[in-house]
């Protein structure tokens, strides 16, 4: 029996390089002739560089880029193995750069924060010979419309007065009254640029990324209008001088709107983020002749279902005909209708642990007694 474990991480316990490890261990321990393979897995959020790394044996880079604001900061992304693509693949996070963790409760502030830092990755990556890059955009602190990423590479933005604007943020986007993309790193575009967005807002409005995100990052109602009526601006500016209509676009207010820089500065393509992962570890292919699927992540409940990575696994190994399993932290409620996405039985630590507490506490002893669990259920 061959069996592939590919779960995401249990957030606040264990990476997923570690969870699949971990139920494998435990499967092992009861059956050692049962061939076990690990893929580490995750949706484009936390912990999407270091999945990828660990499931292509790919390296991770450091470097000192500008903060949220403005500060500099240790940061980091990764280069996939050289087996997986034939365009040398960066993955990054701009949470790794530009994220909310940065910043204390009294430093939150969308009008002042920029994605400068999340700019400089990229063009470190560029750097390093990299032509093919995935960009997660979870985590976000900023609401600068991917001015401060598209300043790091090489756009020049004006006011009126024909005056470049300073370090992209919120607080500039009212002032811009010119675009110039001239000087724009000529290497992006000889690069393809995927980026892992799950949520289809519009650039502004009411569904858009001021009015649903700004508070979350620290604004007020005061700042989520001016906030609203600068992304407003920026996507008047880009149709005028770039002939490119964002506003509306679903996705283009994910993180900020930065979605909407990456796609007119950058030419992204905004994608479910679990199926750009899927591609890049080369998911399909690792199923071919396995029986049995182990995904999970650390809650599984009825909000698995929308773009989350049980499901993006469950999906892809029912097309096959293999049956999927997974493994949570702790089960939610609506967890049931996974049933419909392929997902057979939901394993919990709450099943054999006290408290939350404990789970969270004892997660690798009692993830590798579920993996023991699995073994006793479905190893033949």
């Amino acid at each position: 029996m061959k069996i592939l474990i590919a779960p995401d991480k249990f957030k606040g316990s264990l990476n997923a390089n570690k969870v699949a490890s971990t139920i494998k261990r435990g499967i092992e321990r009861v059956v050692p002739e049962v061939e076990v393979f690990v893929c580490p897995m995750a949706d484009g959020g936390e912990g999407t560089v270091d999945a990828l790394i660990a499931a292509t044996c790919g390296m991770k880079i450091s470097s000192r880029v500008m903060g949220p604001l403005g500060n500099p900061v240790s940061s980091c992304f990764g280069i996939l193995g050289k087996s997986q693509s034939k365009e040398k693949t960066a993955v990054i996070e701009m949470a790794a750069a530009s994220g909310l963790h940065f910043l204390s409760g009294e430093e939150k502030n969308p009008l002042l924060t920029t994605t400068y830092g999340t700019g400089e990755l990229i063009k470190v990556a560029l750097d390093r010979g990299c032509r093919k890059m995935i960009v997660g955009i979870g985590g976000s602190a900023t609401t600068d419309g991917g001015m401060g990423m598209a300043q790091a590479l090489g756009v020049k933005f004006f006011n009126v007065e024909g005056k470049e604007l300073g370090v992209g943020c919120g607080l500039l986007l009212k002032d811009i009254a010119k675009i110039d993309v001239s000087l724009l790193d000529e290497r992006v575009n000889k690069t393809k640029f995927l980026v892992a967005c799950d949520v289809d807002n519009p650039l502004c409005g009411q569904s858009g990324a001021a009015n649903v995100y700004g508070p979350q990052k620290g604004a007020t109602p005061t700042m989520v209008k001016e906030l609203d009526e600068g992304l407003y601006r920026c996507a008047e500016m880009i149709k005028r001088d770039l002939g490119i209509d964002i506003k509306d676009v679903p996705g283009a207010g994910a993180a900020g709107g930065l979605g909407a820089g990456l796609k007119v500065f950058l030419g992204a393509e905004l994608r479910s983020g679990v199926k750009i992962v899927m591609e890049a570890v080369s998911l399909k292919k690792r199923m071919k002749g396995i029986d049995l699927v182990i995904t999970g992540e650390g809650k599984i409940d009825s909000q698995t279902a929308y773009g989350k990575t049980p499901v993006g696994v469950s999906e892809l190994a029912k097309s096959m005909g293999i049956p999927t399993i997974a493994v949570a932290g702790q089960v939610g409620e609506g967890a049931e209708i996974l049933k419909e996405h392929g997902i057979e039985k939901i394993y919990s630590l709450m099943d054999i642990a006290g408290s939350v507490e404990e789970a969270m506490k004892r997660t690798e002893e009692l993830l590798e007694k579920l993996g023991k669990r699995v073994a006793e259920d479905y190893v033949k």
